[in-house]
């Protein structure tokens, strides 16, 4: 039974990952669209800015993608410091996993509102505090999910999960043994299509992919996981 439950647990886990994917996409989408040209998670992808901004003189870019870098170090900093790191008597979802995730819904909840305080257009400082707001949760993402303790699970870092797919595959391994990792990036980009779109189409709902992204891992996790997690102690 305790066995079976904790399977269960698992497999909760892995669909929350691929959920908490579809917020990292839809960050990255808005940040990059509406919010001055840089990524919140693809701390690569601003390094390469960075340096185009250097090479261009482009110095809103530099400011934009430098704050993004050092917030999402921020967040990943506080992400370790609420969350923890592994231990072999880990649940399946440790409770300190839902207390990061909650500080990251409030982290996303203030850049909410002041995204629709600027009318869904923000610009100038606010347009920065909204880049950083959204590097510093998904810092807090990131590495709230290495609590897991699970090898290449990540919700952020997914040009390695990538990576490992092809390899894996490449090496003669089944479709089936890297089905999640397909899975978590299928979740990204779907998240991304669906921020960029609503980013360009319909900035006011923007923030919504967001936070409802968040709110059912946050949601399943309180209702769903832990509560069988305690089941299974009081019966052993």
């Amino acid at each position: 039974m305790g066995a079976r439950s904790r399977d269960q647990q698992r497999r909760w886990r892995e669909v929350l990952a691929v959920v908490l994917a579809v917020n990292s996409g839809a960050t990255d989408a808005i940040g990059f669209l509406a919010l001055g040209g840089a990524f919140t998670s693809v701390m690569t992808g601003n390094m390469v800015l960075l340096g185009i901004a250097a090479a261009g003189a482009d110095g809103a870019l530099a400011v934009h993608t430098g704050a993004a870098i050092a917030c999402f170090i921020l967040g990943c900093s506080l992400g370790t410091r609420i969350a923890g790191t592994p231990r072999p008597d880990d649940p399946i979802w440790p409770p300190a996993v839902t207390r990061a995730l909650a500080v990251e819904g409030v982290v996303l909840g203030a850049y909410a509102v002041g995204w629709w305080l600027s009318g869904a257009h923000p610009s100038g400082q606010l347009q920065l505090l909204l880049l950083v707001l959204n590097a510093i949760a998904l810092g807090i993402q990131s590495s709230t999910v290495q609590r897991f303790g699970v090898a290449g699970l990540s919700t952020t870092y997914l040009t390695g999960t990538l990576t490992t797919v092809i390899a894996r595959l490449t090496s003669g391994h089944r479709l089936r043994d890297v089905a999640q990792s397909i899975l978590t990036l299928l979740g990204l980009i779907a998240g991304a299509a669906l921020g960029g779109l609503l980013a360009v189409r319909a900035p006011a709902w923007a923030p919504l992919v967001q936070l409802a992204s968040l709110g059912i891992v946050l949601a399943a996790a309180v209702a769903v996981i832990q509560p069988a997690r305690d089941r299974d102690l009081r019966v052993t």
